[in-house]
């Protein structure tokens, strides 16, 4: 099984877990909500490009009421299945889907805390830490390609992963897992900064765009 199911199974198990009222970090989501977005994702093509596009923004929303009465397992049993056949998520699951289910497992666990709280990570298997080191030094770069500071990503044993941005600069220190959902706009999350004070307040608070 590749790293990318097995956190899809992972994040279903905790869906499960939780119900599908309970709160995530996806701002006015719940774990129905997200469990419908994932399953658009990779199944309804057409109705997500309205996430992007305007003027398909009602077709999407209304794919999405369409999933409003689904069975809570039905849905789960959907997102575990992962992409159907017809999807272009189905052959690149593994390089696509990997840290797009750690996020959002991360946006359940954490769901109920409050921004600034202590968080202790879970622990990370070392070829999982390896693997998510990728899509940040790319998808997470591309999020933050408009940070109003030079902000560069570093592990505790001083290892530069990833720098982005332009101007003052500011060290974030943290587990790849931690700097991946610092990048993905994530918080609370369990990272430390160096710089001026000014500069991490307009990190923190910067917007990430894909």
């Amino acid at each position: 099984m590749s790293l990318a199911r097995s956190e899809r199974s992972a994040l279903v198990d905790t869906m499960r877990a939780t119900g599908p009222d309970a709160p995530t970090l996806c701002a006015g989501w719940n774990t129905r909500d997200l469990a419908v977005h994932l399953i658009m994702r990779e199944r309804r093509l057409d109705a997500t490009a309205g996430i992007f596009v305007g003027a398909l923004a009602s077709h999407t929303a209304a794919v999405t009421e369409s999933y409003a009465d689904t069975p809570w397992e039905e849905l789960l049993v959907q997102l575990a299945q992962g992409p159907p056949w017809y999807s272009p998520f189905r052959v690149a699951d593994r390089y696509l889907n990997l840290a797009e289910m750690f996020v959002h497992h991360e946006d359940v666990l954490r769901g109920a805390e409050a921004p600034d709280a202590s968080v202790t990570p879970r622990d990370l298997s070392p070829e999982l830490v390896q693997a998510l080191s990728f899509p940040l030094r790319t998808v997470g770069k591309r999020i933050m390609a408009a940070s109003p500071v030079r902000a560069t990503m570093t592990t505790a044993d001083g290892r530069e992963v990833m720098s982005v941005g332009r101007g003052e600069p500011v060290s974030v220190t943290g587990t790849i897992g931690e700097l991946l959902l610092f990048s993905f706009g994530r918080a609370p999350v369990d990272v430390k900064f160096a710089g001026p004070s000014t500069a991490i307040a307009s990190l923190r608070s910067a917007q990430r765009r894909l």
